[in-house]
């Protein structure tokens, strides 16, 4: 039979190891709950950011221009008066191209990966003449309007290169006054062209107003960017230049490039050839047919553009 006394023993000494055992297991340190995941908000796209990817969300620009900080207002607004006058004949009221041949500049390298117009200013100024792109009479400040101009576009324009929205309509280019053109272009035209000379009948020429007013302004040329027809009929003409050196060697030809550093000029005998420029050395006298109409891109508004554009589609 077994002995009570032996049991009661045992049943104590259980006892107390598991009072032992669970005082141990209170005093050593327990690790930390792991903490709970972070909270996280998408993260906002930069400024020029594009519109991709599922469900239509915004997604972060790819090239430079896209990621760069918003303009000033004013700035904009300056860049979009001279580009309306002096940039959209060639490359589209729209930025996406014109009738005159000039690319998508929502779509150009240079301008997608251009900051505060460091890459398109040396273009502005005549790197790309022999591509079609003569040199333009703008200031480094208007250079840094219309680039920053650019750029806003290319901010708002939903997906670089997209095409306008289908809803959206075409512009009425014939919201001008007449008899304020008339007065206009009795000042600043006159004296090179008349309504009853070499611009007579134009209106039934060029009968599309927006071509008509791209061609005007432009300076007539109405069969792409650098060749083509002038508006006033014949072959437009280009810009020749004529290089004297300091020995007095006079070298003529069509004016393919200039800058601060050299001027490149395409001879009658299929040549090229080249001068390195220091200062006003060599001598450089440029003969272009357009100087009247290039003085104007930079003062032109856009009243002036309309009115003068409402009057010559009279002229048939």
């Amino acid at each position: 039979m077994p002995n009570p006394s032996r049991y009661s023993a045992l049943a104590a000494v259980v006892c107390v190891v598991s009072t032992v055992v669970a005082v141990r297991a209170a005093q050593t340190p327990q690790p930390p709950p792991p903490n709970p995941p972070p909270q996280t908000t998408p993260a906002q796209p930069p400024a020029g950011g594009r519109q991709g990817g599922r469900g239509g969300q915004q997604q972060p620009g790819t090239f430079p221009a896209q990621q760069r900080a918003a303009g000033d207002p004013a700035l904009i607004e300056r860049g979009r008066s001279i580009y309306s006058a002096t940039c959209a004949a060639c490359h589209g009221a729209d930025l996406r191209g014109g009738q005159l041949g000039g690319p998508n500049l929502l779509r150009s390298l240079v301008v997608l990966n251009d900051q505060q117009g460091e890459q398109i200013t040396p273009i502005i100024r005549g790197s790309r003449a022999e591509r079609g792109m003569p040199p333009l009479p703008l200031s480094d400040d208007d250079i840094r309007a219309v680039a920053e101009y650019i750029h806003s576009v290319l901010a708002t324009s939903g997906r670089q290169g997209g095409p306008p929205g289908i809803a959206t309509p075409a512009p009425d280019i014939l919201v001008g006054d007449a008899t304020a053109g008339q007065a206009y272009f009795s000042a600043k035209c006159a004296s090179c062209h008349s309504p009853t000379g070499d611009l007579q009948g134009i209106a039934t020429r060029i009968t599309d107003p927006k071509t008509l007013q791209t061609a005007w302004v432009s300076g007539g040329a109405v069969g792409g960017r650098g060749r083509g027809a002038s508006a006033s009929g014949g072959a437009r003409k280009p810009v020749t230049a004529t290089v004297t050196t300091p020995g007095g060697e006079k070298v003529s030809g069509r004016l393919v490039r200039i800058d601060h550093f050299i001027v490149t000029l395409a001879l009658d005998d299929g040549t090229i050839q080249s001068f390195r420029r220091t200062g006003d050395s060599p001598k450089v006298e440029i003969q272009d047919p357009l100087a009247g109409h290039k003085a104007l891109w930079s003062v032109l508004t856009e009243k002036d553009i309309h009115d003068t554009t409402a009057y010559l589609v009279t002229l048939k």
